[in-house]
Order: structure tokens, then sequence, then C-alpha cells
């Protein structure tokens, strides 16, 4: 069990480990690139790691020459092997979308499955697109739910309006495209994390983006190349949260991410009412990378939704923390995406918050948290989901008493250190 006791102010300087998003990427690009691939400051969290045993079983060889420090010795599209074990993607929804992507157009059959999570997790949205490219996949409830099964082989490129605006799906296709004869296009209702495409970029491949439509012809390969990966922006929301949740502190996290697609946590945090600086410094692998300065002060309650939800979609369950001691009503909408992350995360923020004396009311795409209001210590959960667990510590900085959290081991899919990080702000 995490514990955490109530916070006192601090000013800290800090940083966070790898942006996760990016270091999966890294892995896979570098995988299917002609060449070799290093990558600096790649995230050792337990996602991460179920994606580089992935591609160590299709083939690719890879050197962890440090526990941040990687080499992918590509071989392209034609090196990956089929796998004579199934490929277990462990709690990554990254991990397995992304993966179907590049296995849809290789010539081999192939079985991926993860964990419960996984099992409960949508799939269906990258599985017809996939289907429709020419792609062969079957699985629990026509191909709905993992464990699935690939026979992969020549693909068409096909035009696919989500109806989500979702980095994985659209990063799915993208890979999947890049073998397809033709090309694929990709429109969203609102712009996702555009991770994926910045690093198709520097890998070499060319893209074409227009009227919110994102499009790659078939037939590209990828060259390697080094690859630094910023500090995670959504492991950092947490460590500002705690600023803004402990009266007169203030955070400093160096070398984050402040890619616009990710950086809607801090906008947020300024119409709240807290001081945000960003200090620009410079652009790896295509990537803008910064310092972020967070410090703590009045808080009055807003409404979120809409085009912002894509863009801070994993930092939503400490926001719904932070909403808690702030001024009036905190209204969060157009997010019914969190009912199939990891765990529902409408639902269990919900429950663990109320748990400490927050008025939390859940709605059908949402939360509303009615502040400021005293949180009381307690004994709170997990539910095997990073996000919460981490969103429910921090909460114990805010918490007479403190808390204690259960399923702390949720927490490394992530943010490996987290714990040791937090206990220097209690």
């Amino acid at each position: 069990m995490l514990k955490i006791g109530k916070g006192k102010a601090f000013d800290k300087v800090l940083q966070v480990p790898g942006d996760k998003s990016i270091s999966h990427r890294a892995v896979m690009f570098g995988a299917i690139a002609e060449g070799t691939t290093r990558i600096e400051n790649f995230l050792p969290g337990e996602d991460c790691l179920h994606t580089i045993e992935c591609f160590r079983r299709l083939g690719v060889k890879i050197d962890r020459e440090g526990p941040t420090t990687l080499t992918v010795h590509g071989r392209g599209w034609q090196g990956l092997r089929e796998p004579d074990q199934c490929l277990d993607v462990g709690n990554s929804g990254t991990t397995i979308r992304l993966l179907l992507g590049i296995l849809a157009g290789s010539p081999f059959f192939s079985i991926v499955h993860g964990d419960a999570s996984i099992a409960r997790r949508p799939m269906d949205r990258v599985v017809e697109p996939l289907r429709r490219m020419g792609a062969r996949i079957d699985g629990r409830d026509g191909g709905r739910f993992a464990p699935l099964a690939v026979r992969g082989g020549e693909l068409r490129g096909i035009e696919h309006h989500s109806p989500v605006a979702s980095a994985q799906v659209k990063s799915c296709l993208l890979l999947a495209g890049l073998r397809a004869e033709g090309w694929t296009r990709v429109r969203e209702p609102h712009p996702s994390r555009d991770h994926s495409e910045r690093m198709l970029t520097a890998f070499g491949a060319k893209l074409s983006l227009e009227e919110g439509t994102i499009s790659v012809r078939g037939g590209q390969g990828l060259s390697g190349r080094h690859v630094r990966v910023p500090g995670d922006i959504s492991s950092a929301a947490f460590l500002f949260a705690a600023a803004l949740l402990v009266p007169g502190s203030r955070v400093t996290v160096r070398d984050v991410g402040i890619n616009p697609t990710r950086t809607g946590i801090l906008d947020v945090f300024r119409s709240m009412g807290a001081e945000v600086t960003v200090t620009p410094k410079d652009q790896w692998c295509g990537e803008p990378v910064g310092d972020v300065t967070v410090t703590g002060g009045p808080l009055r309650g807003v409404e979120v939704g809409g085009s912002l939800i894509p863009r801070l979609i994993d930092e939503i369950p400490v926001l719904a923390v932070v909403a808690t001691r702030a001024e009036g009503r905190t209204v969060i909408r157009d997010a019914a995406e969190l009912k199939v992350k990891e765990s529902n995360r409408i639902a269990t923020v919900a429950e663990e918050l109320r748990k400490l004396g927050a008025r939390v009311e859940e709605t059908p795409d949402g939360m509303v948290i009615e502040g400021p209001t005293p949180l009381r210590g307690g004994l709170l959960d997990s539910h095997g989901d990073h996000r919460i667990g981490m969103a429910m510590a921090v909460a114990g900085l805010a918490a007479d008493g403190g808390v204690g959290v259960n399923g702390e081991e949720a927490i490394a899919v992530s943010f490996p250190n987290f714990a040791a990080i937090l206990k220097e702000l209690e």
C-alpha cells in the first residue's frame, strides 16, 4: 500500500520519466525501419517493456544499454518474422492497437493478447477499418475484444472517418497505410495527439495533412535515427496538481514535452486561476520540449469539453482531484472515452473521491465536481489503473490524515519512481 500524508508548502525543481506514447512509437518505428535507431530517455515502465518484448518475438534485435537507453536494430518491414509465441501487450492499449496496424500488412500469422483490462477494451474501432483494408482478423465477439488472431497480407488504402478523436486509431491506420496500395486517409472529429505524425516524418515518411484529414501513401519505408524522448507531460500533471493542492507551493518540471496536442491540462489550470509558465527550449525528434512551472493559488471551477478533451484525456482523473479545491462547480463533459480506458475512469474517480468526502456526480460523458470541499483521509484503491492510483495518491496531499492507496503496483506502468517523488512533497 502507498501511504501519502498531508503535504506542506514546497518549491521543487523535478524531472519526470520519458513520455510513454513517444517511447512506444520510438521502439515500433525503429523496429520497422531500415538501420539502427538509438533511443535515449526511454520510459522503462511496464507498458513500454511489453512493446519491446513483442518486437523481440517478431525477430527484431533490441539492446538495452541502460535503464533508459536502447538500440533497435531495424531490418525494415521485411525483417519481421512470424512469432512462435503469442504477443503479450500486458496492460498497454497503445501497444495492441498500433501493433495491429503493423501486423495487418505483415505476411504471417500472429495472436495478440493482454491482461484482463485489455480483454475488456474495445478493439473493433481498429479491427473494422483494418478489415476494410483487407486484413483478416478474428477474436472474441467477432473481433471486438482480444485475444485477436491476425493473418496479415496485402492491404488497400481506405478513407476512414473516426467517430472518436483517438491517436491510437489514427496511428494504427497510418502504420497499415504505409504497407497498403494507394492512399489511406483518416479524418477525426477533433485533432488527437500527433506524436505518430511527427515521428513518422522524422523517420522519413511523407504525410499529408489538410482540413482535418491525415493521409499517407503506401509503399513507403522508414530509416532509423536517433530519438531523445521528452519528459511525459501526463506524468508531470500529477506534480503540477500537487502544487495546486498544497497552498503556497510551486513546482518546475524540466525537459518536459510541450506538444500542443498534449498541453490541454496547462490551459485548464490557467483558466482555474493557477500561474503557469512555459519556457520552450528545443525540439527532440520533432517534439517541442521545455520547462514548465506551476504555482498554486486560489482556484475557481471551470467547464471542460469539446476539442479540449483529446488534449487532456489522460489528465482528467487528477483534474477532478484539483477541482475539489476550486471555488464553484467544475463540469467535465464529452469525455465518454474515459469509460474504456484501463478502468472506467468516470466511475472509479467518482467512487474514490467520494470516499474522501468530495462532492462528485457522474454524468453519461463526464462528471460534475462541487468545490471547495475539505477532504478527509481514507483508504483508496487504484482499480489496477496507473492514473487512478496516482491521482488518488496526490489527493492524499490535501486530505486531513492522508490516504492509503491499494494496488500501487499499477503505477509502474507509466511512472516507476512516482512514489519516491511524491514522498518528497509530504
